[in-house]
């Protein structure tokens, strides 16, 4: 329920164009039990008559409007700069939440005190017996993976425990991290910049907990309309490779020179087939142009590390193992082999 009094969690709702979505986003939180929220929407420049429905049927509800599309990035960190809040919720539009939520992620909160943020049990709001996602892994080629996307909800994923990252699709942070490690990156736009911070917080020792009684229903991809254009091949492409120039020194480029040159070529393959590569090629092309000021971006992040650099080299690679191991269940569940990515993990992820 929402109430009138100084609230214990901001939820952060960024939205483009996202009116079809609304009506259950935010019926969903407005029967939250047992916890006071202030629900911000951030509107990137709307013009379907988003701003229009939430005056008028969620009067509750903060809006601050942006003049155009920012991306999700300065959306994000719109939202959290305005709260004052001890927790953050981040939440895509196109979710639905049942009544008991944001309860379980701040009780769980509140017993953890050494953990930074919490991510829910995100499931398809389609089909709510798949996953969406249950804490996310890291590869080391450049990218994020949502543990159990597209595998059938199992015993697994009911285990609560320590994560390396989460999906900013829903997720409840500490507002306090933010001053430790700074917001969202502007400069990824939208794509990959919830992989940064947690590379960041990573780095920074600032670890998650995984809380699979605290559900969200996510649509999905909703905002750009499918996984797979120019506009998201582009972007992704881009952004991996910032990932990479801001977070790893120079002796993990050398390190993990295989496995991002195998994760990549995969990658470039991928867009072909899609018949993306005009799009890939101009996200190397704005990579490039921004290296000198992403690696400046490194320097800026290695001045306040915690983690020395090969305790992160270890935690990487423990999040890439939890990954192969998702995408080889996965795959077993279809009734495909693992052959390629036993290979891969005897040759990169030996202890």
């Amino acid at each position: 329920m929402l109430v009138e009094m100084k609230p214990e969690v901001t939820v952060v709702i960024p939205n483009y164009n996202g009116l079809r979505f609304l009506p259950a986003c935010l019926s969903s939180l407005a029967g939250q039990q047992q916890v006071n929220l202030l629900v911000t929407i951030v509107d990137n420049g709307s013009t379907d008559g988003s701003l229009e429905y939430i005056e008028e049927n969620h009067p509750e509800v903060q809006v601050l409007p942006l003049s155009e599309n920012m991306g999700f990035s300065a959306a994000v960190n719109a939202g959290i700069r305005d709260s004052f809040a001890p927790y953050i919720f981040l939440l895509n539009n196109d979710t639905e939440l049942p009544p008991d939520c944001v309860q379980r992620l701040l009780i769980v909160a509140e017993e953890y005190s050494q953990y930074g943020f919490f991510a829910p049990k995100m499931l398809s709001f389609s089909e709510r017996s798949i996953l969406d996602g249950a804490g996310d892994g890291f590869l080391r080629g450049g990218a994020g993976y949502r543990l159990g996307t597209m595998e059938p909800d199992s015993e697994v994923y009911n285990q609560a425990g320590e994560i390396f990252g989460a999906c900013a699709g829903a997720v409840l942070y500490r507002s306090s991290i933010f001053e430790q490690v700074d917001l969202f990156d502007e400069d990824f736009f939208a794509y990959l910049e919830d992989v940064d911070l947690n590379l960041r917080m990573n780095r920074a020792g600032i670890r998650g907990y995984y809380v699979p009684k605290a559900r969200v229903y996510h649509i999905g991809s909703a905002t750009s309309g499918s996984k797979f254009n120019p506009f998201t091949i582009r972007l992704s492409t881009r952004n991996s490779l910032y990932v990479l120039l801001k977070n790893y020194p120079l002796s993990l480029f050398i390190r993990f020179l295989p496995v991002i040159s195998v994760y990549q070529a995969c990658w470039l393959l991928f867009t072909i087939k899609k018949g993306q590569f005009p799009a890939w090629c101009q996200g190397i092309w704005q990579a490039l142009k921004s290296v000198p000021s992403t690696r400046k971006k490194y320097h800026r992040i290695e001045k306040s590390a915690l983690l020395s650099i090969p305790e992160f080299a270890s935690s990487l690679k423990q999040a890439e193992r939890e990954v192969v191991d998702s995408i080889m269940r996965r795959r077993t569940g279809l009734g495909k082999g693992n052959s390629l990515l036993r290979i891969y993990g005897f040759f990169f992820l030996r202890s």
